[in-house]
């Protein structure tokens, strides 16, 4: 099966989420939430992740991961994952309690296609204040793609992590989740970069993208939303490119970055840790690319 046949696959066989130009969304992925040892990635950037996430949900938005949200290649055990992260999966529990929580799964959580394997992760987890294991997450369900239907324009977004672009990440995953868990979380240690990874490899970061590309190009430049390669893109409406977007990740040094999508209109953004004119330090967000309608990326 070729990319392009999986990229059609994952498109058709998406659940579709109905919206209209008032609906609010915020999309991140490529969060690795680790154990928080040395090699975890996410560690450095918690705190922001957690204060823009409490914004968004105080500002009643709708929740999308697009997957590799748990780093699932490097560590063996999940509870080490949930015990390092505690407080960023009660607060993904509120979003999952308004039923405004969309999980999709990448790479490097891709044993999340197994129903069975999410309901033992995150259906409970153990509260030590209680001393007893509590409701977690106990139906909640990942999908490989999801596309966003707009009631009022019948304009749709595909949503997606991407990997199915990059054979060795997709079809050959177990074989790389080996490597990078016995040899090169080791290795990050000391600052040795993973090679199976597109986010770490140019070459192959530009070969997905361009697959992806090409898939959007075949199908009519239907709005296309991923991650996996942690690179952040944003096309302008009135360049006439290919309507290819990336959220980039959460694992960037000293920021995260992500896309909203509010009242019809979407943006990139990135949340970082600044000063103020006082010199307190505080977490703010700015726009990499600012508000756009998105009727005006038409095909």
């Amino acid at each position: 099966m070729s990319s392009q046949t999986r990229l059609t696959k994952a498109f058709n066989e998406a659940k579709r989420i109905p919206f209209n130009n008032t609906s609010k969304f915020i999309l991140f992925s490529d969060c690795h939430r680790g154990d928080g040892s040395f090699a975890d990635d996410f560690a450095n950037n918690r705190n922001i992740y957690v204060h823009a996430l409490n914004q968004y949900y105080k500002n009643d938005f709708q929740y999308i991961e697009l997957g590799d949200g748990d780093e699932l290649w490097e560590n063996l055990f999940f509870k080490d994952v949930l015990e390092a992260n505690k407080n960023v999966f009660l607060l993904l529990k509120k979003f999952y309690l308004k039923d405004k929580l969309h999980m999709i799964y990448g790479n490097h959580d891709m044993v999340y296609r197994n129903p069975n394997i999410v309901k033992k992760n995150l259906s409970e987890y153990f509260d030590t204040t209680e001393g007893k294991n509590m409701p977690l997450m106990p139906n909640l369900t990942f999908n490989e793609a999801l596309v966003l239907q707009n009631t009022e324009t019948g304009q749709e977004l595909f949503l997606t992590h991407g990997h199915q672009a990059d054979f060795m990440n997709y079809v050959g995953w177990k074989f790389n989740r080996f490597f990078v868990r016995i040899l090169w979380k080791p290795l990050q240690v000391w600052g040795i970069k993973d090679p199976t990874s597109p986010a770490k490899n140019y070459l192959e970061r530009i070969k997905v993208e361009r697959k992806i590309k090409k898939w959007i190009a075949d199908n009519g430049n239907i709005i296309t939303i991923v991650g996996h390669t942690h690179r952040p893109h944003f096309p302008k409406p009135q360049e006439n490119l290919l309507n290819f977007f990336n959220d980039g990740s959460c694992v960037h040094p000293r920021n995260i970055t992500g896309i909203e999508i509010e009242n019809g209109k979407i943006a990139l953004i990135k949340w970082l840790i600044d000063t103020n004119e006082d010199g307190v330090l505080q977490i703010v967000k700015e726009y990499i690319e600012t508000p756009k309608n998105l009727s005006d990326y038409v095909k």
